[in-house]
């Protein structure tokens, strides 16, 4: 067995992200885990289908937000572009508001949408240099700390119950061998405040594909939790807790524009005289309000052996594991002048090598959610007993099986990328030759 967890690096190897990864010998089993389910949803959403693209070199644009304005409906383009977006049918006269990082945002009137082959196209945000000189500040550093100081001001201060739709798959080379999805109800605690964030499981499936010829079962440790915790402004203890700040290394980059916004982009890696593995990438801040809008990181992986002991919890006797690429993406979103989460990844590497084979193999794990739809907590309630996931779950566990393309009924979910969408299809036919 092979159990990774994905974990977030303080600056010792005991401190990181959940990721767990577990590989389990299953020598030989031919295993196809999907079960039927019966729904009764009541349809009482119309759905609107597209892709978001570069204007100009049409290019799709990944992780594009699109959201309904005046209420908490909201998705997000997949890695070829491509959208969906469930809103109930008695709105009938909303906006839908696009943006993505360094693009110039629009908003289009419901009554111009499709249901499917809606095509919106995006041009990039030219920044003068003239407004970046007046107003650049000095010290990277300090607008980075200023930036943390700030999230009592500029987050979310109350609590806030968030659905969210997540997704985790894990790859033998361009092979797709697990997938997993989920949504989740997020207990999201305020920003300034010390609580955790709560998980509850609402409505989950999975697949797993493991052929006569693969001798590792795969098991990805922590579910939800893995993406969840990339939230830097909530959990900065795991990236910029203020003792670790003094290994890195902070320097403007270039700045671009969001949402009609300046916004600052700052590099930042570890000091070389840093040993340890930490983490570099660049922060997106808001000039003005300075306001971490968006964060792209990854683990500076200079000792393998030191990094599969923070990652690979469990494998087999005669194996070496060790990571390649560890790597992280946080989004936030606007919502009446405050910001909270809104989307996440986490995506791993790594490399198996057996004492007896002449080639190693090469497998891929990634997760990621998203917040579709949120509502005040005002009783401030919070999941209890089996209903609170623990932070150690396996959600391949805990799900029953893919089902009919109505399982997720009215909730928003991200697009299946087309490797994943023709894993599904070929398994289906399997099942159906079957039956």
């Amino acid at each position: 067995m092979l159990l990774v967890k994905f974990r977030m690096l303080k600056l010792i190897p005991s401190h990181i992200l959940l990721i767990s990864l577990c590989l389990f010998f299953i020598g030989g089993i031919d295993s196809y885990a999907f079960f039927q389910e019966s729904t009764n949803t009541t349809i009482d959403y119309k759905q609107y289908k597209g892709e978001v693209l570069d204007s100009n070199s049409k290019k799709p644009l990944v992780f594009a937000s699109l959201s309904l304005e005046n209420s908490n409906i909201s998705s997000i383009t997949n890695v070829d572009g491509k959208f969906s977006l469930k809103i109930p049918e008695n709105i009938t006269n909303g906006m839908i508001k696009i943006s993505f990082l360094g693009y110039k945002t629009r908003t289009i009137n419901l009554n111009q949408f499709k249901t499917s082959k809606n095509k919106i196209l995006l041009d990039i945000a030219v920044t003068e240099l003239s407004e970046i000189s007046i107003s650049a500040p000095k010290d990277a550093k300090e607008l980075v700390l200023e930036t943390l100081a700030k999230k009592g001001e500029n987050y979310f201060q109350e609590p806030i119950l968030m659905t969210a739709f997540y997704r985790e798959s894990i790859k033998k080379r361009r092979k797709n061998i697990s997938l997993s999805e989920a949504v989740v109800n997020i207990y999201k605690a305020p920003y300034s405040s010390v609580r955790r964030d709560a998980v509850e499981l609402y409505k989950a499936r999975k697949s797993t594909n493991y052929s006569k010829m693969d001798t590792l079962a795969l098991k990805l440790q922590g579910g939800p939790f893995n993406a969840l915790y990339v939230d830097v402004i909530k959990y900065p203890e795991y990236v910029f807790n203020k003792e670790y700040l003094k290994h890195y290394v902070f320097t403007f980059n270039h700045s671009t524009r969001i949402n009609d916004k300046l916004i600052y982009v700052i590099n930042f890696k570890q000091a070389d005289n840093v040993e340890d593995p930490m983490y570099q990438g660049k922060l997106f801040i808001d000039a003005d309000k300075k306001i971490l809008i968006s964060a792209i990181y990854s683990l500076n992986i200079t000792d393998k052996r030191k990094a599969a002991k923070m990652f690979v919890r469990r494998k087999p006797e005669k194996a070496l594991v060790w990571p390649t690429k560890i790597a992280y993406r946080v989004d936030y979103i606007e919502k009446n002048n405050k910001w909270y989460y809104g989307y996440s990844n986490a995506m791993l590497e790594f490399k198996v090598d057996w004492d007896y084979r002449w080639f190693n193999s090469v497998y891929s794990m990634s997760c990621e959610m998203a917040v579709t739809d949120w509502v005040k907590n005002t009783n401030k309630t919070m999941p209890k007993g089996k209903d609170k996931l623990k932070t150690s779950i396996i959600l391949g566990d805990e799900a029953d099986g893919f089902s009919d393309p109505d399982f997720w009924g009215e909730y928003n979910i991200i697009e299946p990328d087309k490797s994943i969408e023709s894993a599904i299809k070929k398994i289906k036919r399997k099942l159906k030759k079957r039956n």
